[in-house]
């Protein structure tokens, strides 16, 4: 089955981090996020992919390649405009002469794909969204539904108390290829402004699936804390890079050395060959590759990205810190 993955984007919601790395290159248990949504797809079978690169597309198309490292074809889009959404899978429409997924590559999830497959084809969708529950949702986009599963609404991130579902879209989707024809050429369409309202509009058969299932957008700090503390806790199963390790609540990338004397409370994910000194704390934190913390430093909720140099005896709390920072 073909499937395509949207990372085009700039990401500048985990910046500084992303400053000179695309987001599907930011670690998830020191191994880049868009490996573990390919592996996510080819365990469903959806191995014929296509990916749009934009930011440091040289980097991405270095570490995916053709896909045969993940048992998948990959191919590439690269836009010298970013497009939207919409208008990316638009520019490789020829590909896609049936059913086909589109995901973003900052999905971490567990959703069960083959699933909406089958609700999409039993419901005889042109369009079908994934949904999952969350709690609050005023940081997403809420989807409202019929009892058989037929959208009939959007919400924007509304206001706490004033959501009319607890559904959230999770930007997966399961597309039919007459729905290409609803976006123009060599335009900047999105699916969420401008596709989904027209579905709406003509009252197309537009459909969203709920699953209890576990997702995450790691786009945001919080989201991506959340998505490590989760995988690290079991709530979530992803591979870990190789030569790296998990115990007791913290990845420890291969080559990394971590004197005895360290605690490590919450979680923490420690990149490869990075080195943790004497009497250090690390606590729920996200450390990148050969990342330096000195004795008896202590690091709380913070993210840190490659080469980082934390002198002995600093206090970090919360925040990112950008490639080859030096925090006293």
């Amino acid at each position: 089955m073909r499937g395509m993955i949207l990372a085009g984007g700039l990401s500048t919601r985990l910046q500084p981090l992303t400053n000179d790395l695309p987001k599907p290159l930011v670690p998830v248990l020191d191994r880049p996020v868009i490996g573990h949504v390919i592996d996510y797809l080819a365990v469903h079978d959806v191995s014929d992919l296509v990916v749009n690169v934009h930011y440091f597309a040289e980097d991405v198309e270095r570490y995916v390649g053709d896909g045969e490292n993940f048992n998948v074809r990959m191919s590439y889009l690269r836009e010298s405009t970013l497009m939207g959404s919409a208008g990316a899978v638009k520019q490789v429409e020829q590909l896609f002469d049936s059913t086909f997924v589109v995901i973003g590559c900052d999905d971490v999830t567990d959703v069960d794909l083959g699933a909406a497959l089958a609700f999409h084809r039993e419901r005889r969708a042109e369009a079908t969204i994934v949904l999952v529950e969350a709690d609050d949702v005023s940081q997403y986009g809420v989807v409202v539904t019929e009892a058989d599963g037929r959208i009939t609404d959007f919400q924007e991130k509304p206001a706490k108390g004033t959501e009319r579902s607890k559904l959230v879209n999770t930007g997966i989707y399961v597309f039919e290829p007459q729905l290409l024809a609803r976006i123009p050429a060599a335009t900047f369409y999105d699916f969420g402004k401008q596709v989904f309202p027209e579905l709406l509009a003509a009252e197309a058969r537009f459909f969203g699936m709920r699953q209890r299932a576990y997702w995450c957008d790691i786009g945001t700090p919080s989201e991506y804390r959340r998505a490590h503390a989760n995988a690290l806790t079991g709530k979530v199963r992803l591979s870990i890079a190789d030569g790296a390790t998990v115990r007791d609540g913290a990845l420890i990338g291969a080559g990394a050395t971590i004197d005895p004397t360290v605690r490590i409370e919450g979680f923490a994910s420690i990149g490869a060959g990075s080195r943790i000194g004497a009497g250090a704390i690390i606590d729920s934190s996200i450390v990148w590759r050969g990342v330096k913390v000195g004795p008896n430093a202590h690091l709380l909720n913070t993210i840190l990205a490659d080469d980082v140099v934390v002198e002995p005896n600093a206090f970090v709390e919360g925040g990112l810190y950008g490639r080859a920072s030096r925090i006293r």
